[in-house]
Parts: structure tokens; C-alpha cells; sequence
């Protein structure tokens, strides 16, 4: 967490600990700083207070979203965990991404049927990095919806985004990306974790999926979580006034360390778009190594890497996503997820690149015949 967060959430903790549905002045106090909190996180998007729902995360506003809808929804093969459960419990169809992990505009118009209602596409892909063109995905629902209006049909249609892992380094004014309903992660931008929010435009029909005492314009009951919305606040404001340069910054690094490895080792595969990419992303490959040895010796040199989204590595499975693209078995076992953030120096970057060139040397020598 940026210490800075740390600090505006700590008073919430102690001092300023009040339920903020109560009546005396110091509840009230809370309230207010709750609202203004909730404030700032609109300002940052584009959006107005009214407009978004705080949940205990990504993964519970993404099943919130869905929750808009009974009908048939359309998604790609590369989403979350969450986004591909929730659809799965509904009449769907999953596009497929093409090789570099882009879901493109008309891929999503041949899906659509009268009966869609949802379309759910996240603005950037989770470990490959790729930017989805959310913008001309939103142009296509426009269509449709002005179109089903001039027949009559009142099934409404929209466009939720995950923009959970593009938050900090691209745009997430909800007018400009032209969507519905967005769904942001504080953890993914040095906030608390457990803290999230749902975007939805004031004509989208949310269902509670948690009832009670009626908070979040009854949408999501329960106490509100006043020092995790606090910080997030705090988090959403300074990853916007500071995304242009640190986009620009973290894609000097990535692009340094990604020549640094394919200099090494030219048969590495680089995965993900090549210029729609988010700039602390780097997904690359090294054919017929196994990536969990690699993780694991990196790990202990003090270079920390993932073999695809934590969800995957918990289950010990191989990255449904890198499946998806068509990856060859041999080379997606061989994939290392690297990202790059706040804490990312031209220093750690070399060490980094050099540790893990000498790591995949180690291995290719261990299996060499």
C-alpha cells in the first residue's frame, strides 16, 4: 500500500471509528468524509456519487454486474475467473481472442442476438496486458440499442468493463469509454485490498445480491467500510494525477528489460499486443522450460515473477488465457508473467534482467541432453 493511503486511512481506525449511519455528530463527521470520499472517486471517473456502488472488491462487482441481467450475455474467452463464472451461469457465448489477446469490435457484434443484454469485455487483459478497444465495442451496443428502440424492443443491452487492471496507467472516464457499467479494484493501484467499486450508469437495473439495512442506495447492504473507501479515494486521485508519466515511465522500463531478455534468448515468445499493451506488462516465454522451477529460483534470488493471474497459480493450472490465444503447450509452460510498478527502478531493472538471464541459462543447462 503507498504509505501515503496508509496515512489517510489510519484516523478511521481509531479516533474517527464511528459507524456512519448513526446519529450523533461524530458519525455524522464519518458520513461526510465517507460521501466526500465517494466524491473523489466519481471526479476520477467521470461519474457522479450517486452512480457507484463500494463492494468488498473486483470479483463482487463483477458478479454484481451481471446481476443486471437474466438474459443472454457475451464475453471473451480471456476474462477474469469471475467475469467467465458469471456468465456461465447464464445463456452466453465467449468469443475468442485472437493471438495477441484482442477482442475486437465485430467479433462482439456477430455474438449479439436479440436476446443479449450484457456484453462484458475488461478494458485490459489481466496477464497478457493487452488493450481491449472498449471505445468501438461501445459503438457496436449503441447501434444495437438504437436499433432494437426503432423496432419497438424495449430489451435493453449493455457494456460492462473490467478495468480493474488497467486503472493507473490508462483512461477510465466512464463518458469517454462510452460504457455502462465499470468495475475498479483499489488493491491494483497501492489501495487496501477487499475494496472495490461498481460504476453503473443510473439507467442500468441492479438486483441487491446483499440485502440489509439498505446501504449503497440498497444495493449492497451493510456497515460501510469507511478507511478502505478512504483509501481508495486516496489511491484513485493519485493514480490519476500522476498516469501519464508513470505510463511513460514503466514502458521505458518494460521495453529495456524485454530487449535485455529477447537480446539473451531470441527464441522467447513475446505474448500480448504489441503497441496496445499496458506499459507495466511484460509476458514472455521461454519454450520447453517449466516456468514454476524459474518462479521459484527467481524467488529466491529476490526477483518475484508469476506464471499467469494469482488465481491460476493458486490452482496449479495451466493460464486458461494463454489457452485461449493458442499458445503451444511447451511455450505457455515456459511463460513468465512479469509487471512492473511503483517500485520498479532502471537499478532493480537491470538486476532483475540479468538474474533472470542467468536463471533460464541454469535451467536450460539442467534439461540440456
Amino acid at each position: 500500500m503507498d504509505p501515503r493511503v496508509l496515512t489517510a486511512m489510519q484516523p478511521y481506525f481509531t479516533d474517527n471509528f464511528y459507524n456512519p449511519s448513526s446519529p450523533y455528530s461524530s458519525a455524522v463527521n464519518v458520513r461526510n468524509d465517507y460521501e466526500s470520499a465517494k466524491q473523489i472517486l466519481a471526479s476520477c471517473i467521470g461519474a457522479k456519487p450517486g452512480e457507484i456502488i463500494i463492494t468488498a472488491g473486483a470479483t463482487e462487482s463483477i458478479n454484481l454486474a451481471f446481476a443486471s441481467t437474466h438474459g443472454h450475455v457475451v464475453t471473451a474467452n480471456i476474462e477474469h475467473h469471475s467475469v467467465l463464472a458469471s456468465a456461465s451461469a447464464r445463456d452466453n457465448t465467449i468469443v475468442s481472442a485472437d493471438e495477441r489477446g484482442l477482442v475486437s469490435a465485430d467479433m462482439i457484434k456477430s455474438a449479439i442476438t436479440p436476446l443479449t443484454q450484457l456484453v462484458s469485455v475488461g478494458l485490459a487483459n489481466n496477464e497478457l496486458g493487452t488493450i481491449q478497444p472498449i471505445r468501438d465495442i461501445a459503438a457496436v451496443i449503441r447501434q444495437e440499442r438504437e436499433s432494437r428502440l426503432s423496432r419497438g424492443d424495449s430489451t435493453p443491452i449493455y457494456l460492462h468493463t473490467d478495468a480493474s487492471q488497467g486503472v493507473g496507467q490508462l483512461d477510465v472516464n466512464v463518458a469517454r469509454l462510452g460504457v455502462d457499467m465499470m468495475t475498479l479494484n483499489a488493491g491494483k493501484i497501492y489501495g487496501p485490498k477487499q475494496v472495490g467499486l461498481l460504476w453503473a450508469g443510473i439507467h442500468v437495473a441492479l438486483e441487491p445480491q446483499i440485502v440489509g439495512g439498505g446501504q449503497e442506495r440498497g444495493i449492497r447492504s451493510g456497515t460501510e467500510n469507511v478507511a478502505g473507501v478512504i483509501g481508495f479515494a486516496k489511491a484513485l486521485n493519485l493514480a490519476s494525477d500522476h498516469r501519464k508519466f508513470e505510463s511513460d515511465r514503466l514502458s521505458e522500463l518494460r521495453d529495456s528489460l524485454q530487449d535485455a531478455l529477447v537480446s539473451a534468448f531470441p527464441d522467447a515468445v513475446i505474448s500480448g499486443h504489441k503497441k496496445h499493451r499496458l506499459a507495466g506488462h511484460l509476458h514472455i516465454s521461454f519454450p520447453g522450460l517449466d516456468a514454476e522451477r524459474l518462479v521459484f529460483a527467481l524467488e529466491n534470488r529476490g526477483v518475484l515473477v508469476a506464471t499467469g493471474s494469482a488465481c491460476a497459480a493458486n490452482h496449479g493450472t495451466r493460464s486458461h488465457v494463454l489457452t485461449a490465444i493458442g499458445l503451444a503447450p511447451e511455450v505457455a509452460d515456459g511463460s513468465l508473467r512479469i509487471t512492473l510498478g511503483h517500485l520498479s527502478t532502471d537499478e532493480n531493472i537491470t538486476s532483475a534482467g540479468q538474474i533472470i538471464i542467468e536463471e533460464v541459462n541454469r535451467e536450460s543447462a539442467r534439461i540440456a541432453p
